[in-house]
């Protein structure tokens, strides 16, 4: 019994060891659910904060399979079919489009996430930033969206890495 106690003991230690309370999150910032032009539901996204730094978690589902492009838009709104009521992407401080792009990146770039053939698909991304900062970017008085598209993003080509149409779509509400 001894012997558990101090593996347990050493065991959580480790474990304490390679994450900090910072990185914890502690509390749901926003949330949005998307849906597809035809008023489908596509799936949610939640934004939570740890510390100083906000994390996006998406969920998709009922999409068409492959790798799509996902950008923060800088409107609030989602008016099918097309989602064009979302504006561009979010780009407050004027960069270019792109994790590959020497001029990028914006706020809005996201990962590509992967839709599987049932039609599933999730992806995290932290958000460059402080929460305050992004907090006050992303709520701003039009408010921000989370657009899906229907193909990969190139994460170069500026302004919108070649992603295709929009699949879906969903505002982020506090």
């Amino acid at each position: 019994m001894i012997r558990f106690a101090t593996t347990a003991a050493l065991a959580a230690g480790l474990l304490a060891g390679c994450t900090s309370v910072g990185e914890i999150p502690t509390a749901r910032v926003a949330s949005a659910t998307l849906y597809q032009a035809n008023g489908a539901p596509a799936g949610t996204a939640l934004l939570t904060r740890a510390g100083e730094r906000l994390t996006l978690s998406v969920a998709l589902a009922g999409l068409p399979a492959g790798e799509k492009g996902m950008h923060l838009h800088m409107v609030g709104k989602c008016e099918a079919p097309a989602f064009t009521s979302a504006g561009g992407h979010l780009n407050p401080h004027g960069k270019q489009h792109g994790s590959e792009n020497p001029a990028g990146s914006h706020l809005g770039d996201l990962p590509n996430i992967t839709v599987s053939s049932n039609g599933a698909g999730a992806a995290t991304a932290q958000l460059s930033g402080t929460s305050s900062e992004l907090e006050a970017l992303l709520f701003d008085a039009d408010g921000t969206a989370l657009v899906v598209h229907a193909a990969a993003d190139d994460y170069k080509t500026d302004p919108t890495g070649n992603s295709g149409a929009r699949i879906a779509c969903g505002v982020l509400t506090r």
